[in-house]
């Protein structure tokens, strides 16, 4: 009996888990999905053409996410 307690335990502390990570994933890629519009948008009003500004702000956005989950500034 014991052991079964156990083991229904962890399940329920990896599926919580499971469920935090997806969420987490959610709001990021809705994070993303804004920044890349936003700098797609300013580059192309500036004159830039679309794979230019698609390549620029993936990797702008890119870095930033990332900055944004090491907590670091990028000035």
């Amino acid at each position: 009996m014991g052991k079964k307690l156990v083991a229904l335990f962890v399940v329920c502390i990896v599926v919580a888990a499971a469920m935090q990570l997806s969420a987490d994933a959610a709001a990021t890629e809705e994070q993303f999905r804004s920044c890349f519009n936003n700098c797609k948008k300013e580059c192309q009003a500036d004159g830039g053409g679309g794979t230019y500004c698609e390549m620029k702000c993936d990797t702008d956005c890119l870095a930033k996410e990332a900055a944004a989950k090491l907590g670091i500034s990028l000035g």
